[in-house]
């Protein structure tokens, strides 16, 4: 949603479904476009926005020229309810006069088919049903019918309830119900904060990336995605326009590793059923992203009609990464479930079935070993063997090393710590240039980029190993722009990156810390955090010269950044109190 209480962008009933409102994408010069919902005041002079302490609930204020103003409560319903999350796929809004006589006017036009055309709306004494493709919507409300469709203004005098949801009726006032709705799901978010493991220092921060991180995970399949838009550029009239709301097995491992850092489990206890799913149908083949109901085909294509964000298209729906050749989805896969089997507080803890699944994942991670492929970075042009992909590779071994101890396997345990070793001692012979003083981002290369700094987080090498602290500097020196890092510096399919990659910058932060450098670590954290917007979320790029973001928004890998970095700086609590 926008500063001035105009949702812009929702996916219904999905994820990662066609938008009911895609404003963001649009040409906002057009007064009857499609896809948004507004409650406008007229005369608007200033507005301000926040989320309610340690919720998903959004307040936005918005004050006229005369001093009229009105505040707007955006929400959707999530509560504990018959021993089950009760989450429909619902909008609630709340509008409350605050001061003066203020003037609405109340713009709702939802869309389908990307926005090329709206759905047929019909009405009922206190309600507006649409009826779209696969689906029926209702506006239930106490405001005014005609007002709503005929887009017309009115003085607000009493708070106005509306439930965006299924096609079905409410029988009872459409104010107590919203008001019990937001209660309970006030409840819910507070409770849920409770639980969390924060660190001392940069609670906030912490606390809002959490629950972001919650909420761009599909509960229903265990699925997480990347983000939840699509085709914002990674950088000004790029091109760089990806769809992102899909779950991508590497980008899943690193939400999942946040949010066990902060005790958030429940959320791999859903993964992993997710992964089950997939090696139950695709027991020797792993893409590198699936559809979050685990689709294997995300055909991509262009949507003609929509501009794209700031008029900066292509508009893109799917994405083609999905076949790519990404070796290090079966590490990914088994990094993520790895504490599973060693987590004392879980229900659904890993087994001996469990393990038995993931060997056949370890033994394509050591097939594809030092083979190239598209890496993280997912180069549509050429392929190398990447020193990420076959450190993850490594780590798959590493991993079913240990779970195999763990669970008294020993002759397994020591056939996966044979493969460990020889893949270990293969990566730092042939990924290490004693030219450059460097591990380097493929096998026989001479450049770098940012993936070299995630090595000791996955333990390849330690943090305080000589060779990992000069690869360090060497990426300090060679990826720093200003305050952020790149990528990397080399041209890829579409030139030079304009933009750095947020993530990115959090990795070198985290190796700052781990390898001495503390002092400096706090100081780029700082600045990163300063890079959130006013709610504190974050994009998947900055611009090097300004900070601006650009880039699909919030970015999972951003907020990731967020927690890791939070929990390795901050001062423990018994030194702080």
């Amino acid at each position: 949603m926008d500063g001035h209480g105009t949702h812009v962008w929702t996916c219904w009933p999905r994820l990662d479904a066609d938008p009911l409102f895609c404003d963001l994408l649009a040409d906002s010069s057009a007064s009857d476009r499609l896809g948004r919902w507004a409650i406008e005041l007229l005369e608007q002079v200033s507005s301000r926005q926040s989320y309610e302490r340690n919720t998903a609930i959004l307040e936005t204020t918005l004050t006229d020229r005369q001093g009229g103003a009105v505040s707007i409560t955006d929400f959707c319903p999530r509560f504990r309810r018959f021993e089950r999350n009760f989450r429909p796929a619902m909008l609630v809004r709340i509008v409350r006069r605050l001061a003066g006589r203020p003037r609405l006017r109340m713009v709702l036009a939802p869309a389908q088919d990307y926005g090329a055309r709206a759905p047929t709306a019909t009405q009922g004494s206190h309600h507006i049903r649409y009826r779209a493709d696969g689906y029926d919507l209702r506006l239930t409300t106490d405001a005014s019918i005609a007002v709503i469709q005929q887009q017309r203004p009115f003085v607000l005098d009493e708070t106005l309830s509306f439930i965006l949801g299924p096609d079905e009726p409410i029988a009872e006032s459409v104010g107590h119900l919203s008001q019990r709705l937001l209660g309970a799901t006030r409840d819910y978010w507070n409770d849920w904060v409770r639980t969390l493991a924060v660190p001392f220092e940069w609670q906030q921060a912490v606390i809002r990336a959490a629950i972001t991180l919650k909420l761009c995970s599909y509960e229903d399949t265990g699925a997480i995605i990347a983000a939840i838009t699509t085709s914002i550029p990674e950088s000004a009239n790029s091109g760089r326009n990806w769809d992102y709301r899909y779950c991508w097995i590497r980008d899943s491992y690193f939400t999942i590793q946040a949010l066990n850092r902060l005790g958030a489990t429940r959320t791999m206890e859903g993964y992993l059923r997710f992964i089950q799913n997939l090696t139950a149908t695709q027991p020797l083949h792993l893409q590198p992203c699936y559809g979050i109901d685990g689709e294997v085909r995300l055909d991509e294509h262009v949507v003609p009609h929509l501009p794209g964000y700031r008029g900066m298209g292509p508009v893109r729906v799917g994405n083609a990464a999905y076949a790519q050749v990404q070796h290090d989805v079966y590490g990914a896969a088994i990094l993520a479930v790895t504490q599973s089997f060693f987590d004392e507080r879980l229900i659904r803890r890993g087994t001996a079935d469990l393990y038995a699944g993931l060997e056949p994942l370890g033994e394509q991670a050591v097939a594809v070993f030092g083979q190239p492929d598209a890496g993280l970075w997912e180069y549509r042009g050429h392929s190398a063997v990447h020193t990420f992909s076959a450190a993850v590779c490594w780590a798959a071994a590493d991993r079913l090393a240990r779970i195999a101890q763990r669970l008294g396997l020993a002759e397994r345990a020591q056939y996966w710590s044979g493969h460990a070793r020889r893949m270990a001692q293969r990566l730092r012979r042939e990924a290490w240039s004693a030219d450059q003083g460097s591990f380097t981002s493929t096998f026989g290369g001479d450049s770098v980029d940012a993936s070299l700094l995630l090595l000791a987080e996955l333990g390849i090498v330690d943090w305080t190993d000589p060779m990992f602290v000069a690869t360090v500097r060497r990426i300090g020196a060679s990826l720093r722009r200003g305050a952020f890092l790149a990528r990397y510096a080399e041209p890829d399919d579409f030139g030079v990156p304009q933009a750095a990659f947020s993530v990115c910058t959090f990795w070198y932060i985290n190796a700052l810390c781990a390898t001495g450098e503390r002092a400096e670590a706090r100081e780029l954290f700082e600045e990163m955090l300063r890079r959130r917007n006013a709610l504190g979320l974050m994009s998947e790029d900055l611009a090097t010269d300004s900070g601006e973001p650009w880039g699909n928004f919030p970015q999972t890998y951003s907020m990731v950044g967020i927690v890791n970095c939070a929990m390795r700086l901050s001062r423990s609590w018994e030194d702080a109190l």
